[in-house]
């Protein structure tokens, strides 16, 4: 799936990572959990890179402030949070091949 790129005027939120609260919150982030919190949970230990928002903001200020954060790599951070925000399950598959996730199309019964 091709993701259609949304002008930064229609944006104005990403300038907020830009701030000196955002910097300080962040580098505070990383450092009380400096792996990433998806990798660990499939047994794999991965530096985290990113710091992000569980719940997405968006562009609620007071979510982007006070919002509860985990620490992500990019990897995790670009593929499997974006997919889970996009259609609500995770990728992930057992040593069968089977999807983990109980909400993944596979494992909702009709």
């Amino acid at each position: 799936m091709t993701e259609i790129p949304v002008p930064a005027t229609l944006r104005p939120w990403r300038d907020w990572y830009q701030t000196a609260a955002w910097r300080r919150r962040r580098a505070h982030q990383l450092k009380i959990e400096p792996l990433c919190r998806m990798c660990l949970a499939r047994g794999v230990t991965t530096p985290a890179s990113i710091a992000d928002h569980i719940e997405s903001h968006g562009g609620n200020w007071n979510l982007f402030r006070l919002g509860a954060l985990q620490s992500l790599c990019a990897n995790c951070h670009n593929s499997q949070k974006r997919l889970l925000e996009n259609y609500g399950w995770s990728p992930d598959i057992d040593d069968d091949g089977w999807p983990t996730d109980p909400r993944h199309p596979a494992n909702v019964r009709r």
